[in-house]
C-alpha cells in the first residue's frame, strides 16, 4: 500500500534541542504536503500549543490530534471530544489537598493552573502557551455548570508525591484513567477511552475515508506512541526513543535534535 499520510508525535520527536522545527524539517514537509500528503500533529499538548508549529511548518489549517486522542479538530471544528469527568477530577484534587504538588487542568484551549509556580512556569516556557490562574474547585465546578471535564490532567511535582498519586489513582482509578508517566516528576492522566491510535482512526474515518492504517507513516519516541507505531504500516522511532520504542518500530532514524523525522521524511516519502 502506498503511503499517503503522515503522523507525528511532536515533544522528543519532531521538536529540536532549542524546541523548534528545523530548516530542512519545514522543506521536507512543504515537499510532501506539495505532492498531496497531510502531515499530522498528534500529541498531548494543547490545540493552540500545536497551531504554532503547524504555522512555522506552513501547514496552517491541517487537522489535530491534541491531548492523546482525546480532542481531534478537522476545519477549526471538534470531531471527537473525551474527556475526564468532574467527579474523577474531584478525587484527584483531593490528593493534593495540601498542595504537596501541581495540578494543572487542561479542556480545550484553556489550561488552568491554581497558582503560576515552578512547574506552571516551566511548562509556559516549553508550550509557549500562558495558563490561567483558578482554584482548582472552582474550574472543576466551571466545567460540571457546562457539561465539561479535563481533557488532561496533569500532576507535576518531586518523585515521592508523584509515587503517591499514581499509586492510589491506579487503585481508585485505573478503570477509567489512562496514567502515563514520562519522568519521575510528571503524571499525565487522560480517560482510558482514547489513545493516539484512537485520534488517527478518527481522523480518517471523518476527514479521509479512502485512506487506512495501511496507508499511514508516523514518528514517536515515547511509550505512548508505541500503539500508533504498531498500528500503522510504517512505524518510525527516532533514535532516542525509549527501549521499548525501539524494539517495536519498523524503523529507527536518526535522534529527534539531529532532525530525524525530516532524514526519514526523505527516504520513505
Amino acid at each position: 500500500m502506498e503511503l499517503k499520510i503522515a503522523f507525528t508525535d511532536i515533544d522528543g520527536t519532531l521538536l529540536n534541542s532549542d524546541r523548534e522545527v528545523s530548516k530542512m524539517l519545514k522543506e521536507q514537509v512543504i515537499r510532501i504536503t506539495a505532492q498531496g500528503i497531510p502531515f499530522i500533529l498528534i500529541s498531548s499538548r494543547m490545540p493552540s500549543a500545536m497551531t504554532h508549529i503547524q504555522k512555522d511548518l506552513g501547514i496552517e489549517g491541517q487537522p489535530l490530534i491534541c491531548y492523546n486522542g482525546g480532542l481531534v479538530l478537522v476545519d477549526g471544528e471538534i470531531v471527537d471530544d473525551i474527556f475526564i469527568d468532574p467527579d474523577i477530577l474531584e478525587d484527584i484534587a483531593a490528593l493534593n489537598e495540601h498542595n504537596k504538588f501541581h495540578v494543572s487542568l487542561y479542556n480545550q484551549n484553556d489550561w488552568y493552573v491554581p497558582e503560576m509556580d515552578f512547574w506552571g512556569k516551566r511548562e509556559e516556557n516549553n508550550t509557549k502557551v500562558t495558563p490561567i490562574v483558578k482554584p482548582i474547585a472552582e474550574v472543576i465546578q466551571l466545567w460540571r455548570n457546562e457539561e465539561k471535564g479535563a481533557h488532561k490532567v496533569m500532576c507535576m511535582g518531586d518523585k515521592e508525591h508523584m509515587d503517591m498519586v499514581f499509586s492510589t489513582l491506579k487503585k481508585s482509578h485505573g478503570e477509567q484513567l489512562h496514567l502515563y508517566r514520562s519522568k519521575d516528576t510528571y503524571i499525565e492522566i487522560a480517560n482510558k477511552n482514547i489513545s493516539k491510535l484512537t485520534g488517527i482512526e478518527e481522523l480518517l474515518a471523518c476527514k479521509y475515508p479512502s485512506l487506512t492504517l495501511d496507508n499511514a507513516i508516523a514518528f514517536g519516541d515515547n511509550f505512548n506512541d508505541i500503539e500508533m507505531l504498531k498500528s500503522v504500516r510504517l512505524g518510525i522511532a527516532v533514535a532516542n526513543a525509549k527501549e521499548k520504542v525501539l524494539q517495536i518500530a519498523d524503523a529507527v532514524s536518526d535522534t529527534n535534535k539531529n532532525d530525524g523525522v525530516a532524514k526519514a521524511i526523505k527516504k520513505h516519502l
